[in-house]
């Protein structure tokens, strides 16, 4: 389906904030004993669905077992691919980057690289320029700074351009095995997929504790979505490192340039149109954390925006018939876990300290916590090319569930900004400063 703009976003919001602020407040009327019925009813629903798709997360569906299957062996006939990237102010990264890409294996005939120099105001389109003479299979797009649309307004610039059969999109940061093509292609094709999400896995995670938790919330993530996917469920792109087949993304519109996460807005729309999305835990796309609580605060009030904006946008097709059962299921389950819980948890605290009666919403809490230390803790002792994820021992595992606290915090914040503030549509990026790569 073709991308929205996101009409009466700060409205849906508001409904969202009301709704979960009567779930967090309402049950503190009640006595003492029905006044816990709700929290333990959603742990228990919530807690066990949460539970299953953690210990799911391993089969042929997923990455490590598919390629040991032989779905990544190599293709009789390769199709053509471009790899786009958006890049702004990234002169620290942009020149190892297409030095990367050019070592990648795969035929050269088949192969383009695109690179936006999306108003950049640094050295970035110069290095660019000067690249091209050394690399032939390098194109490059110079946009001006107030071209509009964000990161996706780069993309789309380009996507007009394209001839390949896929396209791989990347963050100017990104890092990736030299022989990524030849094993997500055959991934791709065999598998019938339209999209296949490379695991994310981060260069330097050694650098501080916050880089450090970071790196296992990729590998929690990763395994959450694997366990989703085999359960029927909902598969969702993480940008950087994101294998599209270009006539479905066409078919979708392109990039939407009015969302601040045009990768999971895109999800949506690929799973409205039944087109599936598969992940890839081997080779894994490598990227550098935010080393700065500020960034952090930054980059993840993006990502909690950017996840309500698709749930407003989409409702209507999320509760139709275009999803299976087992989807709709997922994303409900998912939605009051990721978005809702932290709200009403929120709601619940307020509540509980203007009355002086004790929050009712720590059982869910307790099990949404637990379950992502299972997470984590499989997630970090999977065996993983790229670079070594951090070892699961208790004090890092109680430091990364401590860490994840951070989100009942953004996501209240990022809710009551929607909507009581009109849009606006910025590329906030991430800066990067070029991070040594780990090889498998």
């Amino acid at each position: 389906m073709a991308a929205v703009t996101g009409d009466h976003r700060r409205g849906k919001t508001a409904l969202f904030l009301a709704a979960c602020g009567c779930a967090g407040a309402a049950p503190h009327w009640l006595d003492p004993i029905r006044s816990l019925l709700p929290a333990l009813t959603l742990a228990l629903v919530l807690g066990g669905y949460g539970l299953r798709t953690v210990l799911r997360a391993r089969g042929p569906a997923g990455g490590a077992d598919a390629a040991s299957a032989g779905a990544t062996q190599a293709l009789d006939a390769w199709p053509s691919v471009d790899v786009v990237v958006g890049a702004r102010d990234e002169e620290a990264v942009v020149a190892r980057l297409v030095e990367r890409l050019a070592a990648l294996r795969y035929p050269a005939e088949k192969l383009t690289f695109w690179v936006v120099d999306d108003g950049s105001q640094d050295r970035t389109g110069a290095i660019l320029d000067a690249l091209k003479a050394e690399h032939p299979q390098l194109r490059v797009l110079h946009r001006p700074r107030g071209a509009g649309g964000g990161k996706s307004g780069a993309l789309n610039a380009v996507l007009q351009q394209l001839r390949g059969d896929w396209l791989l999109v990347l963050d100017a940061d990104a890092q990736l095995q030299e022989d990524v093509l030849e094993r997500v292609l055959p991934y791709a094709v065999r598998g019938g997929w339209a999209a296949v999400q490379l695991r994310k896995a981060v260069v330097n995670a050694g650098q501080s504790l916050l880089t450090r938790v970071q790196a296992m919330e990729m590998a929690l993530d990763a395994l959450i979505q694997q366990g989703r996917l085999l359960g029927g469920g909902v598969m969702e792109l993480r940008g950087n490192g994101q294998l599209l087949r270009r006539l479905n993304l066409e078919a979708c519109g392109g990039f939407n340039e009015h969302t601040v996460t045009d990768d999971l807005d895109l999800s949506f729309r690929l799973l409205t149109e039944g087109s599936r999305i598969g992940l890839l835990w081997d080779p894994p796309v490598q990227e550098e954390a935010v080393e700065t609580v500020p960034a952090l605060w930054k980059q993840r009030q993006r990502w909690a925006e950017g996840g309500l904006q698709r749930f407003f946008d989409y409702w209507p097709q999320l509760l139709s018939n275009r999803l299976s059962p087992s989807q709709r299921r997922d994303l409900a389950c998912f939605f009051l876990l990721q978005y809702a819980l932290p709200v009403v948890s929120f709601a619940d605290a307020v509540t509980s300290a203007a009355t002086r009666t004790v929050p009712v919403y720590w059982p869910l809490s307790i099990v949404a916590f637990s379950v992502s230390g299972l997470a984590y803790w499989r997630g970090c002792r999977r065996p993983s090319e790229g670079p070594e994820l951090p070892q699961p021992d208790l004090l890092s595992l109680l430091t990364a569930i401590a860490y994840l606290g951070h989100w009942f915090v953004v996501i209240p914040w990022v809710s009551v900004r929607m909507a009581v503030f009109p849009k606006r549509l910025v590329w906030a990026k991430t800066s990067h400063r070029g991070e040594a790569t780990a090889d498998a």
